[in-house]
């Protein structure tokens, strides 16, 4: 049995969450999460940069001087690339249709194997639910810094019904501003979230549905 540490918000060790080990034995091809994350980026990618090439720069069509009786190296017009003003030679171009097809089978399992490989690491905790009026960034600041191992960057996993609302909306303002501190919905959480964050913390509140997501019932 795998054991998640359970934290109030005062950053006190109240219990623990057991967690079944055959949740924890699929595992994906490390080929397979990294095509996964690869194109996840490439969605993300705005392909705003645009440079002109030589066939679209607004220059006079003269030639520069003339081909013959100057010695000079022929020229053809002003619009060349090596002419202050002239085309931009490899430069980055607007791309059209590049969206990448994610297998949402692939999807699945690179997440359940990133999590997985998180809860044997001892870097998921479960934050239990606690009475937070009204967003208070101190009270936030104060519990990163009393729960050991949360000085990187965390994710604070919730879901997306109670996140909207109530305690929770306050509990997400309140970490806004902290450095390096993030949230995310369970039901829209991405492989590259997990990957780039250190510590994962489950609100309690959630847990049901984090289990779900590794295969339980």
């Amino acid at each position: 049995m795998a054991t998640l540490k359970k934290y109030d918000l005062h950053g006190k060790e109240v219990g623990s969450v057991q967690i079944d080990e055959a949740l924890l034995k699929e595992t994906a091809h490390p080929q397979s999460i990294k095509d996964y994350i690869v194109a996840l980026r490439n969605n993300a990618r705005q392909w705003s940069a645009s440079t002109k090439v030589r066939k679209e720069i607004n220059r006079t069509g003269r030639k520069p001087h003339p081909q013959k009786g100057q010695g000079r190296s022929r020229q053809g017009d002003l619009a060349a690339p090596q002419y202050k003003g002239g085309g931009i030679v490899f430069g980055p171009r607007p791309k059209f249709d590049i969206h990448t097809r994610i297998n949402q089978k692939e999807k699945r399992a690179a997440i359940r194997s990133l999590i997985a490989e998180k809860i044997k690491g001892g870097q998921v905790h479960v934050l239990e639910k606690g009475e937070l009026k009204q967003p208070k960034t101190q009270r936030m600041a104060e519990f990163f810094d009393a729960v050991p191992g949360l000085d990187k960057r965390v994710l604070l996993l919730c879901n997306l019904g109670e996140g909207k609302r109530g305690h929770h909306l306050n509990l997400l303002k309140s970490i806004r501003n902290i450095p390096k501190k993030e949230y995310a919905w369970l039901s829209q959480i991405n492989g590259y979230e997990l990957i780039r964050s250190h510590t994962l913390i489950v609100l309690d509140s959630a847990l049901d549905e984090f289990l779900s997501i590794l295969g339980a019932s």
